[in-house]
């Protein structure tokens, strides 16, 4: 069975909803052990005391060489030990990557391990790389990103011979800055890759890609305007369902399409993003999620340990590109 360490106060909403969402996903079969201090109420659920905690707020390396016995720290290293197969944190995403590069270590080649977050679209999930690891890039880091994307896309998307794109600020080759320039070179010369151009940000939620690549400073700025502009339109629905009598009596007729599309385009669903080129496998969750999230989280978190994502990552990343 899978066991996935989960840190019981990483995220806005901990212990509380982190807890609930880990009974929820260990109904479903998962096992998970928690880390949090000594006394925490996890209603059944096993513990690994720590004493340390890191928050939002604290500074990532720093932070973690200084709080060795922090959940999140601690959490992470059980993975390097061989006590879980798969780490999930709603806490420092900065202080995750740090904890994961000290005992996880990078794989072998692997310049700079990036965020890989599934985003609902039209026709079913794409993935966006990288996500938020990296605020600044040179194009041979989404060079390897784009490889990383596409092994992803084939063995959790089950995309045979995914799509690539670049995210720029047009479709044309030679709109970008430098960075995306280049690197779409670099994808365009490279016959392993499925490459399909550039996309727009405005094509996302459309499926423009099954692989969107683009820097870490420039897709987290995507990836969170995508998702306050899902929550809030799904919000706004709802608030306009409920205002009137009649909009009531619609929003009964509506209501299984309503509930389907939530389902399909709540941040929520997906819950968190990999963090790929680690030898360990490690989830990173918003520091808002809760309890729905929280679950969803540790779900991708088993899903990728059952698929050997990280073996298969390894096995699979071109070796002109492990430079």
């Amino acid at each position: 069975m899978t066991r996935v360490a989960v840190d019981a106060l990483g995220g806005d909403s901990a212990p509380g909803e982190v807890i609930l969402g880990a009974l929820d996903a260990a109904a479903e079969g998962v096992e998970i052990v928690l880390y949090g201090p000594a006394g925490l109420d996890t209603q059944g659920l096993p513990l690994v005391e720590t004493t340390q905690v890191i928050d939002m707020a604290d500074k990532p390396a720093e932070s973690v060489r200084a709080k060795p016995d922090s959940s999140l720290v601690a959490a992470v290293r059980g993975v390097a030990d061989g006590a879980a197969d798969a780490v999930v944190s709603a806490g420092n995403t900065g202080a995750m990557l740090a904890a994961g590069l000290l005992h996880l270590r990078r794989l072998p080649g692997v310049m700079r391990p990036a965020i890989a977050v599934p985003i609902p679209t039209r026709r079913g999930p794409s993935v966006l790389i990288d996500a938020g690891a990296n605020a600044d890039n040179r194009p041979e880091h989404l060079h390897q990103f784009a490889h990383m994307g596409a092994v992803f896309g084939e063995e959790l998307l089950d995309v045979a011979n995914p799509v690539v794109r670049i995210l720029s600020i047009g479709e044309e080759e030679e709109k970008g800055n430098h960075l995306a320039i280049e690197a779409h070179r670099l994808l365009r010369e490279d016959s392993r890759l499925n490459f399909g151009g550039n996309a727009e940000s405005r094509d996302l939620l459309r499926g423009a890609a099954d692989v969107v690549v683009t820097d870490g400073f420039t897709g987290n700025i995507a990836l969170k305007l995508l998702e306050g502009t899902i929550r809030e339109l799904l919000d706004a629905l709802r608030d306009e369902l409920t205002a009137t009598a009649y909009g009531k009596l619609g929003g009964l007729l509506i209501r299984p399409a309503a509930r389907r599309l939530r389902a399909r385009f709540d941040p929520d669903t997906y819950g968190g993003a990999y963090l790929l080129g680690l030898r360990g496998l490690a989830v990173v969750a918003h520091g808002n999620s809760g309890r729905t999230a929280i679950a969803n989280a540790i779900r991708l978190a088993a899903r990728g340990a059952d698929h050997r994502l990280v073996e298969r990552l390894s096995e699979r990343l071109p070796e002109r590109v492990r430079v």
